[in-house]
């Protein structure tokens, strides 16, 4: 079984047929060819990728409000963010990965597509553990989410230039890409109105949605596992293992610093931060199985399984470390704040009673009143 799974670095031979041992094709260990014959176990793999896709974007729905939305649009701070982060930042990020690592067409395009995917809900619930501001989490995975009707396509053609000799991205199907951001809308719009009309219901949605990220993902592990061949893990390169983990990593890095730039405080710089390195891995895996031939799929579809993984630990480092260190700090600011809003009430009210002290009454004896005249000081 051993070298049946070529590397996917270092490659710039054309697609193959699965089983044929090209490299890019990403060759099928372990009789992935007939795995990938097997209709059967296609097909639910598509019909997971799928369901775990619809339940994604109906939870996002889910999350957001109306009034928070024409908030963001009187002051689009949130949907400037994710443009910067989600298709600025992500997409050169991966791009400059795939160049430095020297991965083959195959692998690249997987990079790619992966850094160029919006924000994914995993930020929503790791904004929480550490302080976040999750309004602006929530609308910043809304509006990468939507943004990524137009720009997703437009990065994907402008970054896989590098690679446009090569048959497989000549095969891009940009086309198809749009089409299956395009079905997100429905789940999204189902998600509002369901906020709109029964917002106890939206709130169940919205952890359902967190909880299918986890199931989601060992799910499809398994069933990858089962069509290409228990040794697939140990044959994908240590460059794509690398750049899994540093792609994450660089996000959340790179989030913080934008956020710092726009000089938000603290716990917005964490609420971006996490924003930008935790991408939507359900629309990616969704693209790579639904739109791409199947005897292309083989060492292009563990990328974001690897992704989701080094992005779910690292994001959890992030916590732990917020907790251990940071979290007794965000208590003492809130604690202060609350403080000082209490102190400059009373002071209002001091000078609102002085204010309104024209004169005052004072009682003497043989039951006569006099006014002393004071004066006020303004």
């Amino acid at each position: 079984m051993a070298g049946s799974v070529q590397p996917m670095a270092g490659s710039s031979q054309p697609p193959t047929a699965a089983g044929s041992g090209g490299p890019d094709g990403g060759s099928l260990a372990g009789g992935g060819e007939a795995a990938f014959g097997d209709r059967s176990l296609s097909q639910a793999l598509s019909v997971v990728v799928g369901l775990a896709l619809c339940v994604t974007m109906l939870g996002l729905g889910c999350a957001v409000e109306l009034g928070q939305l024409g908030q963001q649009l009187r002051r689009p701070v949130g949907l400037l963010l994710a443009l910067l982060g989600q298709f600025v930042a992500m997409p050169l990020l991966a791009f400059l990965l795939a160049l430095i690592f020297a991965l083959d067409e195959v692998a690249a395009v997987a990079v790619l597509l992966c850094g160029c995917c919006p924000g994914g809900n995993l930020s929503n619930l790791m904004s929480v553990l550490v302080d976040g501001d999750m309004n602006l989490s929530i609308i910043m995975t809304a509006s990468s989410t939507l943004l990524a009707l137009f720009l997703m396509p437009l990065c994907l053609w402008v970054y896989s230039r590098h690679w446009i000799n090569t048959a497989l991205v000549q095969l891009l199907p940009l086309g198809a890409v749009s089409l299956t951001l395009g079905s997100t809308l429905l789940p999204i719009g189902l998600g509002v109105l369901i906020r709109y009309r029964h917002p106890r219901a939206a709130d169940l949605l919205v952890k359902i949605s967190l909880w299918s990220l986890l199931v989601t993902v060992v799910i499809l592990f398994i069933l990858t596992g089962t069509m290409l061949g228990p040794d697939l893990m140990a044959h994908i390169p240590a460059s794509v293992y690398a750049i899994a983990v540093l792609m994450p990593l660089a996000g959340y890095a790179l989030g913080y610093g934008l956020a710092t730039v726009f000089k938000m405080p603290p716990h917005c710089r964490r609420t971006v931060s996490l924003e930008t390195g935790c991408q939507n891995v359900q629309l990616c895996t969704a693209i790579l199985k639904l739109t791409f031939p199947p005897e292309l799929i083989g060492s292009m579809y563990m990328f974001p399984l690897l992704y989701v993984l080094f992005q779910s630990a690292e994001a959890g480092l992030f916590v732990l470390i917020y907790k251990m260190y940071g979290g007794d700090s965000y208590k003492q600011d809130t604690l202060g704040e609350e403080e000082d809003t209490d102190i400059s009430y009373k002071k209002l009210k001091e000078e609102e009673v002085a204010d309104a002290s024209y004169g005052t009454v004072i009682r003497e004896e043989h039951n006569s009143l006099q006014m002393e005249v004071t004066q006020t000081a303004l």
